[in-house]
């Protein structure tokens, strides 16, 4: 059976821990076989964990946390950057259009840019999965949704802006590798695993980062 990180920042974005450091974490302190490098609307930190995956036993996703005009998509599987600040059906479509998969981040959250119930349920024939259990101050939402309307493909993902939040919650899948994780979700084959509540050590990060993450929003905005 094999376990995956979906939803991990660096410090690139607004995370606290560098690419090398995430990897050396997840290759000798974890049991994942899958990690997802998801900076906000930023390949960089992706690219670098490519770079360097032939070191580690770990499988790297290349993603991205793309922010929508209904709030915040999970893109997993770019091979380019998609922009920032267009409406869920282009953001879909523009990592469709690429052969990346579609996730729904910390839905229902008014702790950060997530996607309201009404969103949700307009583009989730779109969508390829949707995070149920995600630790952070941000996942705190019901699963009700899905289980009951939406049956999506679930996902469970750490959401890690700090070092000691890396596989804190994770997606099981049948197989190993980022190959057999994308067939398992198109089949509706995962299962979200982990637990509820980030370390204290780090709970704050999220927080302590948020403005240096918006003003690095309006100065990339205003340069596309």
């Amino acid at each position: 059976m094999g376990k995956a990180d979906l939803h991990v920042h660096t410090s690139w974005g607004d995370g606290t821990a560098s690419v090398r450091q995430i990897l050396d974490r997840v290759d000798s302190e974890t049991d994942l076989t899958v990690v997802a490098i998801t900076d906000h609307d930023d390949l960089r930190a992706a690219y670098e964990a490519q770079e360097l995956a032939g070191r580690y036993r770990v499988e790297i996703i290349p993603g991205a946390e793309i922010t929508t005009l209904q709030g915040h998509l999970l893109a997993l599987f770019l091979s380019k950057p998609v922009k920032m600040l267009r409406s869920l059906e282009w953001t879909i479509e523009a990592i469709h259009d690429q052969d990346g998969l579609c996730v729904a981040p910390h839905p229902l959250s008014w702790l950060t840019r997530s996607m309201g119930e009404r969103a949700v349920r307009r583009v989730h024939r779109q969508l390829d999965g949707i995070e149920v259990l995600n630790p952070s101050l941000a996942g705190r939402v019901t699963a009700a949704l899905n289980s009951e309307t939406l049956q999506l493909a679930e996902t469970g993902s750490s959401d890690a802006h700090h070092l000691l939040g890396v596989g804190s919650a994770f997606t099981e899948f049948p197989g190993s590798g980022a190959s057999d994780f994308r067939a398992a979700l198109k089949a509706k084959q995962t299962a979200a695993g982990g637990n509820f509540e980030w370390p204290r050590e780090f709970a704050g990060v999220v927080s302590a980062r948020t403005s240096y993450r918006w003003h690095k929003y309006i100065r990339r905005d205003l340069a596309s």
